[in-house]
């Protein structure tokens, strides 16, 4: 589905494999497995294909028919992991609108990303459970459960577990460009 969905973006765009491949730092080789399902890409692929096209990241996962209302199953919320770091994000929100919603998890010790990073956005991240370091411009702010921590996402930043146990958390950005 990923791959259908970068292939029509890209064609859409009138981007030729090897221009997104440049824009995003991959390979065209890549690009192509991907599209084709030949290859499942890591989060920070992602990332990369989503800036390339100028996207928040879960667009590349959107339905193509938004409603006024929208519900989403637990079963059929759309998940992404990260091979390192050990974090995985859920979509709570349906992927289209002016706000994102994720549900994050982070293994103790993990990270959202091995260097922080910035994308157009506002952030607000909850915890639900555990603790989370929240980054931002190598500032750290240590979160417990029930805290929250609001900052400007062009700011450098990236989440950190570094508990003994599992962090649980929601991240809520508009505009989406996780």
């Amino acid at each position: 589905m990923i791959g259908a969905r970068i292939r029509e973006l890209r064609t859409e765009r009138g981007l030729t494999l090897a221009r997104l491949a440049a824009a995003a730092g991959v390979s065209s080789g890549l690009i192509s497995q991907v599209e084709r399902d030949l290859a499942d890409p890591s989060l920070e692929t992602l990332r990369k294909i989503a800036k390339a096209l100028d996207l928040p990241l879960f667009s590349l996962f959107q339905e193509p028919d938004a409603t006024a209302v929208a519900v989403v199953r637990r079963e059929a919320r759309m998940q992404v992991r990260s091979p390192v770091g050990g974090v995985v994000y859920t979509r709570v929100s349906p992927g289209h609108g002016r706000l994102e919603v994720l549900q994050g998890h982070l293994v103790p010790g993990g990270w959202s990303a091995a260097e922080p990073w910035s994308h157009p956005s506002e952030e607000c991240v909850l915890v639900l459970r555990g603790r989370l370091v929240v980054e931002v411009s190598g500032a750290e702010h240590l979160l417990e459960a029930g805290d929250s921590c609001y900052f400007d996402s062009s700011l450098p930043h990236r989440y950190l577990n570094p508990g003994t146990e599992p962090a649980d958390f929601l991240i809520t950005a508009t505009p989406p460009s996780y």
